[in-house]
């Protein structure tokens, strides 16, 4: 099992950076590929990022040059470091966990990820 805790999420206005954080417990943490997903009111959730065991990275192209996720397995912890945020960006963000599969598709499915945070909220202002 595999419980997950976001944190890092604010108000900031438009060009800001944040950090996210999402702190996992378990000792096979290492071994699941970990994805951000986020949802703004009234839309579905819609994949970000996400990173393999082997911290392999893919992105979705609105993101793509100014978000970054990376691991630390040491830590248990996932970050997704988000820069030049856009009010387009405001949303509840969550990280979840699954095993890893081949190909850059599969990471984006919300689906098929069997553990997820309970979210934090990103607000960018004009």
């Amino acid at each position: 099992q595999v419980q997950l805790v976001e944190s890092g999420g604010g108000l900031v206005q438009a060009g800001d950076s944040l950090r996210l954080s999402c702190a996992a417990s378990g000792r096979t943490f290492s071994s699941y590929a970990v994805g951000w997903f986020h949802q703004a009111p009234g839309k579905e959730r819609e994949f970000v990022a996400a990173i393999t065991s082997g911290s392999s990275t893919n992105y979705a192209d609105s993101v793509k040059g100014r978000f970054t996720i990376s691991r630390d397995n040491a830590e248990n912890t996932v970050y997704l470091q988000m820069n030049s945020l856009k009010p387009e960006d405001t949303a509840i963000y969550y990280c979840a966990a699954r095993g890893n599969c081949l190909g850059y598709g599969c990471y984006q499915r919300p689906n098929r990820y069997n553990y997820w945070g309970q979210g934090t909220q990103v607000t960018v202002s004009s």
